[in-house]
């Protein structure tokens, strides 16, 4: 398995337009078939090429499931990123961390793929989302941390360990994405914003205003 600083610094290149249309149709696939019972051919079908191109590009059927799961991370990243630049404007440290939040664990909790394999493949994804989740955890905390101290570095943020709230912040994340029913609101966002700003930044030692 790639190392943590490989696996974020694929996540965070800008995605390949001239694989993206075959990166798509294996997504649908999954979304239609789950991973297991998707083949190449049909991956291939759906792309509009022949089996024998897409081995040309895919030695194999597990490392196209990882170019589409990096995929799906670079765009899990661009929403947060671009929710989180929207809420920037004219808006205090802490309401930007309230999105930080919001934006992370909506996002999360809502991934179609996600939520695909874990009802009709767990036992395929939750070894990775539980005992095996010390990476995808480690790049979660990588990249929230990253955001975290941006607040910081303008002032507006009074000083926490930015590492621990970002494990914090992807623990929580991880945990409802495992089990979504709760009190803590997943699919309003104005609710996760109240959430977290009632809640999560108390927790962490920041007073709204």
């Amino acid at each position: 398995m790639p190392s943590v600083p490989t696996i974020l610094q694929r996540i965070l290149e800008k995605p390949r337009a001239e694989g993206e249309q075959l990166l798509e149709s294996a997504l649908s696939a999954f979304l239609d078939f789950g991973i297991k019972r998707t083949s190449m051919g049909e991956i291939a079908r759906r792309a509009g090429i022949s089996p024998a191109t897409l081995y040309r590009r895919f030695e194999s059927k597990n490392d196209l499931v990882a170019a589409v799961g990096v995929r799906e991370a670079q765009l899990f990243i661009a929403a947060i990123d671009e929710r989180v630049q929207a809420a920037a404007v004219g808006k205090s440290g802490d309401a930007q961390l309230v999105e930080v939040f919001a934006a992370f664990i909506i996002q999360l909790a809502n991934n179609k793929l996600l939520r695909r394999l874990l009802r009709t493949e767990p036992d395929t994804i939750l070894p990775r989302l539980t005992t095996e989740a010390g990476p995808v955890l480690a790049v979660g905390r990588t990249y929230l941390a990253e955001k975290l101290r941006a607040l910081q570095a303008s002032g507006d943020l009074p000083e926490f360990d930015a590492d621990l709230v970002a494990e914090v912040f992807a623990r929580l994340g991880q945990s409802l994405v495992l089990t979504p029913d709760g009190l803590i609101p997943l699919t309003d966002e104005a609710a996760a914003r109240e959430f977290a700003r009632r809640t999560v930044l108390p927790m962490i030692g920041v007073r709204t205003v």
